[in-house]
């Protein structure tokens, strides 16, 4: 009897020698079709020949008899090339394994020319659809070339106007959370953001000056807890570049330095609060007996600090997995494609360390 040998594709023809039946019969058992009158014993005999002879079904053959290709790529900037963010892709990718689907991922490092390329070559391969993902959140112009195949925006927003579906986290309410949990130690003087942008300034260069509406929205949360009790921020302090260690550690040592003394600093992220840390100990000042200090992300620095940073984490895998499924069909919303913008909020959870403490 025939078969596949090494180096040799098994065949449907192969199948069908095997189990004793036609090629038909074999191609209506594999393909899951049930209008043909084939007995239970007939179907558990090709699929024990397939088995046996490790039968793969031919893919681009798939893809012309049903339309689609099991494939879905997901197209960002920085996302599967950096640490923190391609939680992202572990989160779509455990969504699409579920349902038998594979994940092609590329980063554009932000270049629109080999964007609009990666695009245009994903498409002429026939997947399904497309996640459209940022590192971090920001409103973005919707590649013209998306409109041709289903696809969901992840960590990023669409512009005015456009009907699409997109997945962010809720950095609102992640404010707000930061500034209740300070209210509930106490605080309600001296809280200060660290990691504001200066007047006309948007995003470091690495990050071709987009702006993140992380920013933005964590501070309006924050702001909204504080005037509920009818308190208010004690100011902003500005950064000089980006949000890292460095421009932490200068934004608050130049704040202290004003003679300032503040009770509680909400940074505008992780590494923020690491600079925020070092600028602290330098001035002489205790985190959290002098100063508590809140950061957002959640990232592995808020662990490594010490002591540990209370932080707002980034949902980063449940966005990815939110993502895949609303593109494999939305089982909440109306069928087809979005008349308007469709934007879902994930909540941002509230790790506590031990970075914060009652006012001194």
């Amino acid at each position: 009897m025939s078969g596949g040998g090494p180096g040799r594709r098994v065949t449907l023809a192969h199948v069908a020698e095997r189990a004793g039946v036609s090629r038909s019969a074999v191609s209506f058992v594999l393909s899951g079709r049930t209008d043909q009158r084939l007995s239970e014993e007939t179907s558990a005999r090709v699929r024990r020949a397939a088995e046996e002879l490790g039968y793969r079904p031919n893919a681009a053959a798939r893809t012309l008899r049903t339309g689609r290709s099991g494939t879905v790529a997901l197209v960002s900037d920085f996302v599967a090339s950096t640490s923190h963010a391609n939680s992202m892709v572990r989160g779509a990718l455990e969504a699409l394994r579920d349902e038998g689907s594979l994940l092609f991922t590329v980063d554009t490092q932000g270049d629109p020319g080999l964007e609009a390329q990666v695009v245009e070559n994903l498409l002429s391969r026939s997947v399904d659809g497309v996640l459209y993902a940022s590192m971090f959140t920001r409103s973005i112009t919707v590649p013209a070339a998306l409109q041709r195949v289903p696809y969901v925006l992840l960590n990023c927003v669409p512009g005015p106007g456009v009907a699409a579906r997109a997945v962010v986290p809720d950095e609102e309410a992640a404010g707000r959370a930061a500034g209740e949990h300070l209210l509930d130690l106490g605080h309600r003087d001296g809280v200060w953001f660290v990691g504001a942008f200066r007047p006309g300034f948007t995003g470091g260069a690495a990050w071709h000056g987009w702006s993140p509406l992380a920013l933005t929205e964590r501070l309006r949360g924050l702001e909204a807890a504080l005037d509920s009790v009818g308190a208010t921020l004690a100011g902003r302090v500005p950064i000089d570049a980006d949000w890292d260690p460095h421009d932490g550690r200068a934004a608050v040592a130049g704040l202290l330095a004003s003679g300032v003394r503040p009770r509680a600093l909400v940074c505008a992220n992780d590494a923020v609060a690491a600079g925020a840390y070092q600028a602290l100990r330098r001035a002489g000042l205790d985190v959290p007996a002098d100063v508590s200090v809140v950061g957002f992300d959640g990232s592995a620095i808020s662990r490594a600090l010490d002591p540990p940073l209370t932080s707002v984490a980034l949902p980063q895998a449940e966005l990815g997995r939110l993502a895949a499924q609303l593109l494999l069909g939305d089982p909440t919303g109306p069928p087809g494609p979005p008349t308007t913008a469709d934007v879902r909020r994930v909540p941002m959870p509230l790790v506590l360390g031990e970075s914060t403490a009652p006012p001194p």
